[in-house]
């Protein structure tokens, strides 16, 4: 993994865009998350098969769930709410890229909705904080990207929008499995 502190665009790819492949647009995006962007695009023109760790909270932050959940998630986003941003699987948890201040926001919302924590509470990722992003260049492994960065302004969800479809995929997980029964013999 890099570790970068500064950020640049990829300028070589081989494939046409796709939902899962990084823009040079989107690369300049993530890049703009750290103190020195055109660091960071070097080091990813150098080995785009690396991921990376960057800062959250000014760029955008990152809401943090099972990936099962953040796969219902997104699909709930994108079915009957407003869409969903960047979103990516690393070692097992969906990463959703949301609108900075998310990360401060989105547990306050939560505790006034005494949603009853039928599901483990998303870790938020904001100021101070730095999240591993996937490889820029598609990569076995356990990181890739679900809806990869097209922009160097993407839409981003904020707290209300990950609110209701961290509910809803919650709730929906529940009525599917049944509550569990902790003295069950399975």
């Amino acid at each position: 993994m890099t570790t970068l502190t500064g950020c640049a665009a990829l300028e070589v790819r081989t494939a046409p865009a796709s939902a899962t492949l990084v823009t040079p647009e989107g690369a300049a995006w993530l890049a703009s998350a750290c103190a020195l962007p055109h660091e960071t695009l070097a080091a990813w023109r150098a080995r785009p098969a690396a991921p990376a760790a960057l800062p959250c909270g000014t760029a955008f932050d990152v809401v943090n769930v099972p990936l099962v959940l953040g796969r219902r998630m997104l699909d709930l986003l994108w079915a009957e709410g407003p869409g969903s941003g960047p979103a990516a699987v690393h070692r097992g948890r969906t990463l959703l890229f949301a609108a900075p201040g998310t990360a401060q926001r989105l547990p306050a919302l939560l505790a006034w909705e005494e949603w009853g924590e039928t599901a483990a509470a998303p870790l938020c990722h904001g100021r101070g904080d730095a999240v591993t992003v996937p490889p820029l260049a598609p990569s076995p492994g356990p990181s890739r990207w679900l809806v990869a960065p097209d922009s160097r302004r993407p839409w981003l969800p904020g707290a209300d929008s990950l609110l209701w479809a961290f509910l809803h995929a919650a709730r929906l997980q529940v009525s599917i499995f049944g509550s569990a029964d902790p003295d069950a013999n399975v």
